[in-house]
Parts: structure tokens; sequence; C-alpha cells
């Protein structure tokens, strides 16, 4: 360590009373300037406050040897450091010590109410003690009797020394209570195992039926999924209890059940067969169509959709295919089947002047005058634009 000479860090010299030119707009100090002010940015500086100008630097110049300047050890006092570091340790000693003695006096005083406590504490602790001789003496019964030795019948359940499982019981004739183990089997289906295979159960049959959950996989998502489906299974079912309970009463209450449940019977006698359908005492009225019943419109005598054909509905009276159309009864029926009949025969006649049309030679003349007929129809249909009534006159 070097015994050159270093900067006094922290040392102050002259504190200004009023902002002097030239000095730190920030702070007031005469030694620096603005941009190199260390001191915190105020809202207003001193230069227009004159409040807190801060005290003037000591600055020194000390001329250095070329190793002087470079030593990193160069202004280190190792006295201030100890004296730092020994009022660390002292101030944790303290503590360290205040608690201790806080924490003797609480157990003194808990030791000083227990004795004057009623004697059922004392009870208390003799059958404390007493559970604990109990489990001590169950513990070291399990140790002396091991479960591979209760029977050593080579026919008896089978033990794997592997796994140190045995899955049944090595006495299945005896009385359960005298028994001294059971078999791993029992504890597969009790407890929290038996509600994780229902769990497992559960996310295996959802994801067949199209849910993206697997229980190893995500096994947070599937227990959730799991929980609300049992909450959406008890919400139905007492929706269900509640919907019986309103219409059938409930015979276990006090309430009186209403006359109309209990005068709600007949006499009528029903017989039914295996597959629940009725065979004797009720006759079924299966509906004519998915119209309205026994409603007769526009002097029909049959109902709209009693009739179809050319995939339309249609009334079966007049064969009519209008919903809001009159009857008009056979006459109907049989201008229909003549309509059908003589578009027939146009639509042959007019196949086979198409087909005469297609095997016309090209030397055969052709008469292509214009018919009286024909002119007779352009004069009508065309448009007069001389005619001051042709926006009102419509042909």
């Amino acid at each position: 360590m070097s015994a050159a000479p270093w900067y006094d860090r922290g040392a102050k010299t002259y504190q200004a009373e009023k902002y002097q030119k030239g000095a730190c707009q920030n702070c007031g100090a005469i030694t620096h300037d603005a941009k190199a002010c260390m001191a915190r940015p105020r809202h207003v500086g001193a230069k227009f406050t004159n409040k807190n100008i801060a005290p003037d630097e000591k600055i020194e110049s000390l001329k250095l040897s070329y190793d002087a300047k470079r030593d990193r050890w160069n202004g280190y006092d190792p006295l201030i450091h100890h004296h730092r570091v020994t009022e660390l340790f002292e101030a944790k000693d303290e503590a360290r010590n205040t608690y201790l003695k806080e924490q003797k006096l609480k157990k003194l005083e808990e030791k000083t109410n227990n004795q004057e406590g009623d004697a059922t504490n004392d009870v208390d602790e003799e059958e404390d003690d007493d559970l604990r001789v109990d489990e001590a003496k169950e513990s070291a019964y399990q140790r002396r009797h091991s479960k591979i030795l209760v029977d050593l019948d080579v026919n008896s359940a089978h033990y794997d020394p592997k796994s140190r499982s045995m899955r049944e019981g090595p006495l299945p004739d005896a009385d359960p209570n005298d028994k001294f183990y059971l078999g791993d089997n029992q504890y597969r289906n009790s407890g929290q195992a038996l509600e994780f295979r229902q769990m497992n159960i559960h996310s295996c049959e959802a994801f067949d039926k199209g849910h993206d959950t697997h229980i190893q996989a995500a096994p947070s998502q599937a227990e959730l999924l799991y929980k609300n489906f049992k909450l959406a299974k008890e919400k139905m079912k007492s929706q269900t209890k509640d919907t019986i309970m309103e219409k059938y009463g409930n015979a276990a209450t006090k309430d009186e059940i209403p006359m109309e449940l209990l005068l709600g019977q007949s006499e009528i006698q029903v017989e039914y067969d295996r597959a629940g359908r009725i065979i004797k005492g009720q006759e079924v009225t299966l509906p004519k169509s998915k119209y309205e019943e026994d409603v007769y419109v526009n002097n029909h005598i049959s109902v709209w959709g009693s009739h179809w054909k050319d995939h339309q509905w249609g009334y079966t009276c007049c064969h009519q295919t209008i919903r809001n159309s009159y009857c008009t009864g056979s006459a109907g029926i049989e201008a229909a089947n003549t309509s059908v009949c003589v578009l027939g025969v146009h639509e042959d006649e007019l196949k086979r002047e198409v087909k005469d049309e297609r095997k016309r030679k090209y030397y055969v003349e052709y008469n292509n005058d214009v018919t009286p007929e024909e002119m007779e129809a352009y004069r009508m249909k065309r448009v007069h634009y001389e005619d001051p009534m042709k926006d009102i006159i419509c042909f």
C-alpha cells in the first residue's frame, strides 16, 4: 500500500449565503457548473431561489509519480474498513441477544400458565402419551409380523420381491377384524385411489368423444374437467329430483299432497308388451301429416299436405299444389291430368320438329317470307318514338 497523499474525499471549504455569478445553477457551488453537478436536480435551481446553497468542494492539485497514479490501493484506509465491519457485527450480536432474551421470557410465561391451569391438560397429555405408546406397539408388531410370513403356503397370495407388493390377501378365509394384512388391492378400491381411477376413466371417455384432454400430459386440466363434470351431474340430478317432486309430490314430507295428484287416476286398464307398446286399453292415433289436423280451408275436404306429386305438397280432393287455392273437386283432377297429357303431346311434337329441322339438307329451299300475322305483331310491339302517348300506353 502506497503512502502517497490522496484526495480528501467529501471535504467542503466555503458555503456562500447567496448565489454567486458563474456558480452552478442547480446547487449553487462555485467549484463546478450545472453539467458536472452530482446533486439531485432541483425543480427550481439555486440561481432563482437563493436557498440551500451547497458548499464548495475542496479542490486539490496533487503531484503524483507514475506509480502513485496507477496504484489501486492509494487512498485506502484499513482503519475505516475495520471500524465499519466491527459496528456491523456488534449490531448483529446485539439483535440476536435481544431476540434470545424475548424467547426465554415467553417460555417462562407459558410454563407458569401451564402450571396454573386445570388438571384437564394433564389428562390430555396422558392420553397423547398412551396413543404414542399404542402406535409404537403397532409399528413394532408390524415389524415383527411381515406380510410375507403370515402364510407360508406356496399356493397362497403371490409376493413380488422387486416391488415388495402382495396384491391379494394372504388369509382370505380369516376374520377381517383379525387380519393383519388385507392385500394391496384393498387400497386400490378405497380412498383417493378410487377417485383417481374414476378421473382416469372420465379423461379417456372424454378424449374418445372429441375433447382434447390427457391425464398424463395435462393432469390439472383433466382434474378441472372432472370436477366440472361432477358439478354438472349433481346439478342435473337435483333438477330431475325437483321436477319429479313437483309433478308427483313427496310422500315423505309433512306437506299435504294436492288433490289433483290424489285424484289423478282412472279406471282404464292398459296392457303393454315387453317393448313398451300398447296392446290393449288405449288407442294410439297417428298423425296424418305434419300440418294441422281437421282444419279445412277454402272449401277443401282434405288438409294441406295430404297429396304429394312431383316433389310438391297439395290437396287430395282436387290435386291442387297451391296452398291458398280454392277447391275444384274432380274437375280439377281431370283438368290437371288433361294438361299433363297436352304438355306431353306438345313436347313430342317439338322434339319431332327439331329432329326434322336437323335432317333438312343444305340445298332445300327455305321460305323466309314474313307472314301477315308476324307483321301485325311487329307493328303492335315496336316503339313509336313520334307518338306523344308512348310513355302512357303499354301493350
